[in-house]
């Protein structure tokens, strides 16, 4: 969609992925054109460069470009380390591999090491002072990969692989569920169960045990060491790339166990996702997440596929792969009502704060379709424009666009847009250029009963705050003089204002009686012939 920028707006364009010349070349054209429109409309945007293409830089953007290095990386850990409330000194981050740690590591995994110092604080399992913790997050960080690999090296039976990788996806959980949950992975894998009954087989226990699996008192299982689950569910997904498809089908099955809690089912997702997109196959993850949506029932939203699709749309490599998956989707005819309400829910939760723009386009194929989840899609697209002038400007753009050049959708066009420029959906102040250019197409079209509450609303308004008086005069003026229109805004102020007549009314009343005789007697003046229909003020009481 147009940039259209406003004043006081503000825009981050991100060229760092830019490939080669030719393409940057390209986007250098895209950005001279956007700078223009920003700069004319006193609105500011922020520019990522493409790094190692300095050459290829425009010169005349040499004055505005500032470098940005990359933080030191004891400071990025220390910053984490303070915002989870963690009492240490400065000399506890002096060791010379946290040293080299933090001067080699993307900064990503320096958050992610101060993640593991909370984790292992927070377990209770690994001491109680602060460099206990830190030394468990370096081995965690440094070491887990090379174990995971050793025990595989050692553990070669298939039901015994199987459950070290259950029990990495479903750690936290209940003894039963993870045994429930390996035994769904090894028929997902067709593995054939040993002839013998299960007493004369090697119990549950013992087998936790070998593989180095603890039951707590509560009954839940995880790992001895910090942070192996995450090692075991790296291995697999990385090392056994013929059961990928496997792995999505038996998770699809097993995140619906019975016995897990809303946040054992957000944890598996959030593992399941991390380890697909980590392997470029973001289309698992989509795949779930329209199965869990398909199979919600009644006016429920599938928690599992909303938190799997923001994952996807959080993702720094596959987000702008999940929005195309969206885009697709509310264009297309074939879209369920569970889907239709994981979309809704992750454009207003999600995609709204980071994509807006694309969060209301989405919203607005999804308020205009026919089924009962529309009607959640329109609540959220008409409270995401409320938030923003500029989205609130676009959508009326939008609307007035769409009801013009669809004539066969105008009608749901226009219902939507009645609704948009009602006084309570206007962000405060109102833009009354806006509302101006919304309620003219409104009233270009032939009254209808939509009219009603657009305009009591604003006379409600106008009654209970004064200043919003602008509003009676602008209705008006978006007539432009039209006998017909203003006849049926004169008789909606009537059936407003009473009888019996309320005093904080006929005053709005008024005041908005004589804004449509001034246009009555000026569209008179213009056209040089008597104006019909009844007189609206001192005549007509």
């Amino acid at each position: 969609m147009p940039l259209a920028p406003g004043e006081g707006d503000r825009f981050l364009l991100d060229l760092s992925g830019t490939a080669d010349e030719e393409a940057y070349a390209k986007a250098q054209r895209r950005l001279a054109v956007r700078r223009s429109q920003v700069q004319e409309a006193g609105a500011h945007m922020v520019v990522v460069l493409p790094s190692g293409m300095e050459h290829a830089h425009p010169p005349d953007l040499e004055q505005h470009t500032v470098t940005l290095g990359r933080p030191r990386g004891v400071a990025v850990v220390t910053r984490h380390l303070r915002m989870d409330r963690m009492t240490f000194r400065p000399a506890d981050l002096g060791s010379p591999d946290l040293q080299r740690l933090c001067d080699r590591s993307p900064v990503r995994e320096l958050a992610r090491l101060a993640g593991l110092v909370r984790t292992a604080r927070d377990s209770g399992r690994f001491g109680t002072d602060f460099a206990g913790w830190l030394d468990q997050a370096m081995h965690a960080v440094t070491d887990r990969a090379d174990e995971v690999g050793r025990q595989m090296a050692t553990v070669r039976a298939a039901p015994d692989r199987a459950l070290l990788l259950a029990t990495a996806v479903f750690e936290e959980t209940g003894a039963d569920i993870v045994y429930e949950a390996w035994h769904g992975l090894m028929a997902t894998v067709k593995h054939k169960e040993e002839a013998t009954t299960e007493l004369a087989r090697t119990d549950f226990g013992e087998r936790l045990a070998a593989l180095g699996i603890e039951r707590g008192p509560d009954g839940r299982l995880r790992f001895g060491r910090l942070a192996y689950a995450g090692a075991v569910r790296t291995y697999f997904w990385a090392n056994f790339p013929g059961l990928r498809d496997d792995l999505r089908d038996w998770i699809g099955h097993a995140a619906g166990l019975r016995g897990l809690t809303t946040d054992d089912r957000v944890d598996i997702v959030v593992r399941f996702g991390e380890r697909s997109l980590a392997i470029g196959r973001p289309d698992h993850l989509f795949d779930l997440v329209v199965q869990w949506a398909n199979r919600a029932g009644g006016t429920t939203c599938d928690p599992q596929a909303v938190a799997a699709l923001e994952l996807g749309l959080s993702h720094e490599r596959f987000g702008g792969w999940f929005r195309r998956r969206m885009y697709d989707c509310v264009r297309s005819g074939t879209l369920s009502d569970g889907l239709a309400r994981v979309l809704t829910t992750a454009c207003l939760q999600s995609l709204g704060s980071t994509h807006p723009d694309q969060a209301m386009v989405r919203l607005h194929y999804l308020a205009v379709r026919k089924e009962e989840a529309a009607h959640e899609a329109r609540e959220a697209l008409l409270d995401l424009a409320g938030r923003d002038r500029r989205l609130y400007r676009l959508l009326i753009d939008r609307l007035r666009d769409r009801t013009r050049r669809e004539p066969r959708g105008a009608e749901s066009q226009l219902r939507l847009l009645t609704e948009l420029l009602r006084s309570d959906r206007a962000p405060d102040p109102p833009p009354w250029p806006d509302l101006f250019l919304g309620w003219e197409t409104v009233f270009s079209q032939p009254p209808t009963d939509l009219w009603n509450p657009l305009v009591s609303s604003w006379l409600n308004a106008v009654a209970r705050d004064r200043t919003l008086e602008m509003a009676l005069g602008v209705m008006v003026g978006a007539t432009h003089g039209r006998t017909a229109t203003l006849h049926r805004l004169y008789a909606i102020a009537c059936g407003w204002a009473g009888p019996p007549r309320h005093p904080s009314r006929a005053p709005v009343a008024d005041r908005f009686w004589q804004h449509i005789d001034h246009a009555q007697y000026a569209r008179t003046e213009s056209t040089g012939r008597a104006g019909a229909g009844p007189r609206t003020t001192e005549e007509a009481r």
